[in-house]
């Protein structure tokens, strides 16, 4: 998986080291516990988010460098400083700089996942023996790049959820540029095109849920350009801990989605400069 590709790894790093706050040393003799690296508390959350292994095998995979208790916490305080949220939008704005995303088109859709510890944001699947699950709502461009998502329990209604994803994208300041939405048939309700419109949404594909007259032959699928968002899904599904996620809150899936964003976006840019590079080899 590039999530661990030592390349991409690194990038994310330098530019996640710098957002890190130095904590003040308040200790009245200078003489603190040795700090586990910020570098080392990195990789084991990288590797819990592409494996979902917990936080107790993770500890194992360091070889007991650092304690689960540490990588728990450390990951809690750069929540709250805000780091996952900011690494999100340095990558999203950085692939607009340097690619350039392609909102001509924009794809939205949610997809079922497992939740199986339960806690905030969960409820009973409809697609899994009424399991615990969560889901996920996002929006992708052209190139299924994610945009802006949120998040709610498995038996929640797409359609609840497509008003806080597009704030979501709104955020990032996406939403107006964006010319065709492309949407399925979970989401042809007049509601629906009333909320859309009032976000000045207009050009929007939706695949209709209306049955066929009687006596009319059954129109065929018309599937759009909906299945950018299907490989966008795909690739957030790559992740063990967001397939199944052991987290009881959502400020954590959220980290994990921001992520992972950052993640794909990274590769993406690095896979740029190597195709663009003077240094790399021809095709034939």
């Amino acid at each position: 998986m590039r999530a661990l590709d030592p390349e991409v790894v690194e990038a994310v790093w330098e530019t996640i080291e710098p957002l890190i706050p130095r904590p003040a040393d308040t200790h009245p003799l200078g003489c603190h516990r040795r700090k586990a690296p910020d570098r080392l508390c990195f990789w084991g959350i990288l590797i819990r988010l592409v494996t979902g292994a917990s936080w107790v095998t993770v500890e194992a995979i360091l070889e007991r460098q650092v304690s689960d208790t540490t990588l728990r916490a450390r990951r809690d305080h750069w929540i709250t400083a805000g780091i996952f949220e900011r690494l999100r939008d340095h990558a999203l704005h950085a692939y607009d700089r340097i690619i350039g995303l392609d909102l001509s088109e924009v794809a939205l859709d949610g997809s079922l996942q497992k939740a199986p510890c339960g806690g905030q944001g969960t409820g009973k699947s409809p697609v899994d023996r009424a399991k615990l699950g969560w889901k996920w709502s996002v929006a992708a461009d052209a190139r299924g790049i994610p945009l802006g998502w949120a998040i709610g329990p498995a038996n929640r209604n797409d359609c609840t959820l497509l008003a806080p994803t597009l704030a979501d994208v709104a955020r990032t300041g996406l939403l107006p540029d964006i010319e065709t939405l492309h949407l399925d048939r979970g989401y042809d309700y007049p509601k629906t095109r009333t909320q859309l419109a009032s976000l000045g949404l207009t050009d929007i594909t939706i695949q209709r849920r209306r049955p066929p007259s009687p006596g009319q032959p059954k129109a065929p699928l018309r599937f759009g350009l909906r299945w950018v968002v299907e490989s966008t899904n795909s690739w957030l599904t790559n992740y063990g801990q967001l397939r199944r996620s052991t987290d009881r809150k959502n400020i954590h899936r959220h980290a994990h989605l921001c992520l992972v964003t950052t993640l794909i976006i990274t590769a993406r840019l690095i896979d740029w400069r190597n195709r663009w590079s003077p240094e790399s080899r021809p095709i034939r």
